[in-house]
């Protein structure tokens, strides 16, 4: 499953909520630039940073091997279409994907992501703060069963239904 939405859009949350319920990894590709920019040390973020391009590959070979070992799992980024849906594509083979794509408004993202911890290995305020960013933010449109998720109060729809859209598709 797939999980995606511009930043401050609840996909991270969200993707770790219904690995839970579901019983399976959620595989974050932010988490793995940060541990990877703990084990660098110094490191200025910046959008397409040499950190971001050595975190994508990364990233796919995870999943890629859960997938070929048989396991569900939860895969979340802000996926845009034209830079992901070829490698999403290729997984695709491995298993049924199932896509979530998460909004909210701009004032509630951007809100969001100037409260959460500062990170190290991103540039979050370079981002949310372009004004064009989220009517920029193309949304992965690979042929797969899509579910739209508001995240602004909660989850319209709600987990149970998401679950039910996964399983069933």
């Amino acid at each position: 499953m797939i999980v995606s939405g511009p930043a401050g859009s609840g996909k991270t949350t969200l993707a770790h909520g219904l690995a839970r319920t579901i019983g399976c990894p959620a595989i974050c590709r932010d988490e793995i630039k940060e541990g990877m920019a703990h084990a660098t040390g110094q490191f200025d973020p910046a959008p397409g940073d040499p950190l971001t391009v050595r975190t994508l590959p990364l990233f796919f070979a995870v999943v890629r091997l859960l997938l070929e070992g048989g396991v569900t799992v939860v895969a979340e980024a802000a996926f845009q279409d034209e830079l992901w849906t070829p490698n999403l594509e290729r997984l695709s083979q491995l298993g049924r994907v199932r896509i979530v794509q998460c909004h909210t408004d701009p004032g509630t993202a951007r809100e969001r992501t100037r409260d959460r911890p500062p990170r190290m290995a991103h540039a979050d305020a370079q981002v949310i703060d372009d004004p064009r960013y989220f009517e920029d933010f193309r949304r992965v449109a690979m042929s797969a069963p899509t579910i739209d998720v508001d995240t602004t109060s909660g989850y319209q729809p709600s987990i149970e239904h998401l679950v039910a859209f996964i399983n069933d598709g």
